[in-house]
């Protein structure tokens, strides 16, 4: 059976002529370049800035205009909730605000301590006729779930993105949504009464944490079932990741999901124990794709330093292990998270791509100068899964 190991490092790609990857010491992957295709991704296409949820939709080859309901579905199916036809999710970010409601830390500090407590304070609040799931799943991440009548998705955000502004008020995007509208907004309120005083914040505050005592929402999203990879593309697929999200995309189109000790969808995630799950899958199926975070993660802290050591540390860690186990090995990222910009950007991510038998571009080094000038070109995420298959030998031919 031939394979293929698809690895996304989140938020890869950068600007500038020096960027983290060029300057990263990779002699694993300097081994592998020469004998590779290079190229540029687009994950949605030229000009659309992707975020991490449609990114990985359309990597797996389904097209996030046909398949995307929010990004809500996909957090609570990586959390392990068994969503119900009818059920709103959302994802949820613990952030640190002060007694006005004004957002000072998105994300609490990103530090881990008494998080699943503070969730676990918001599990199964009721709301009217609504039951509310939390669930922790990584530093300040979470799904929470409504689960009742007469719910819908259509509905704004409570997490306004910024930091110095108040949670925003949710608000109804059609008439049908006044409802789950109104459920948010009561939630905000509850919330910042349990959190206020919560013992775990009393405790973070004496460790020299900041508070994570308000829970915002975003990404609502109801629950559809697709048709899964194996029958769209007859593959039999597996997720290695971490993060709840990317895991939840996996099990959305239908991906074997484990659970890799020591991942925890971090820059602290254990690499090696990713790589043995990754090379003890390899005989098993014709996709194993594995997610890196930290990557991403040092983009958004705007951290030059922490995101080349990320990717030289996957070098030693990963790459080390894993090459020389696939006949087909596709290196990219779901889309760039520049350090000067903090932020996702429409700047499309580098990708690499080695197979015996491809057209090698003789490059020394993956960098996102040598992908620009490589023989892939550019190409869009949906067309990426059909490269993979081709070369794996699953690809039907279009016409006679």
């Amino acid at each position: 059976m031939s394979n293929a190991l698809l690895v996304v490092m989140d938020g890869l790609g950068d600007r500038g002529k020096v960027t983290p990857l060029a300057k990263a010491a990779t002699p694993n992957l300097d081994k592998l370049a020469p004998d590779c295709s290079m190229g540029l991704m687009f994950t949605l296409g030229s000009g659309k800035l992707p975020g991490s949820d449609t990114a990985h939709l359309s990597i797996f080859g389904y097209d996030p205009d046909q398949y995307y309901k929010g990004r809500g579905p996909f957090e609570a199916l990586g959390a392990g909730v068994d969503l119900k036809q009818g059920d709103v999710s959302f994802r949820a970010n613990l952030c640190t605000i002060d007694d006005k409601m004004v957002i000072l830390d998105r994300r609490a500090g990103r530090a881990d301590y008494g998080m699943d407590k503070i969730y676990a304070t918001l599990d199964n609040m009721k709301i009217e006729d609504v039951t509310i799931r939390a669930i922790h799943t990584v530093e300040h991440r979470g799904a929470i779930v409504f689960c009742g009548p007469g719910l819908t998705a259509n509905v704004g955000n409570t997490d306004p993105h910024e930091v110095n502004e108040p949670v925003s008020q949710a608000k109804a995007t059609a008439a049908d949504g006044e409802k789950i509208a109104r459920i948010m907004n009561a939630f905000t309120q509850k919330a910042f009464e349990l959190l206020q005083d919560h013992p775990a914040n009393k405790e973070r505050v004496a460790k020299g944490l900041k508070p994570a005592n308000m829970a915002v929402l975003r990404g609502a999203g109801l629950f559809e079932q697709v048709p899964g990879i194996d029958r769209r593309f007859g593959i039999k697929a597996i997720c290695v990741a971490g993060g709840a999200l990317y895991k939840g995309v996996a099990k959305f189109v239908g991906m074997d999901v484990v659970n890799v000790p020591g991942a925890t969808g971090t820059g602290s995630t254990d690499l090696g124990s990713k790589a043995k799950m990754v090379t003890d899958a390899a005989d098993k199926y014709d996709l194993v794709f594995c997610h890196i975070k930290g990557t991403d993660s040092a983009g958004h802290d705007g951290n030059f330093e922490a995101k080349q050591k990320m990717i030289e540390r996957v070098d030693a860690e990963f790459f080390s292990k894993v090459i020389g186990k696939f006949d087909t090995i596709v290196i990219t990222g779901d889309h760039s998270t520049p350090v000067d910009a903090k932020r996702h950007t429409a700047d499309p991510a580098p990708i690499l791509f080695w197979n015996a038998h491809c057209r090698p571009d003789g490059r020394n080094k993956f960098t996102e100068l040598n992908c620009a000038g490589g023989s892939m070109g550019q190409l869009t995420g949906t067309q990426l899964m059909h490269m993979i298959l081709d070369y794996i030998g699953k690809e039907h031919m279009f016409g006679e």
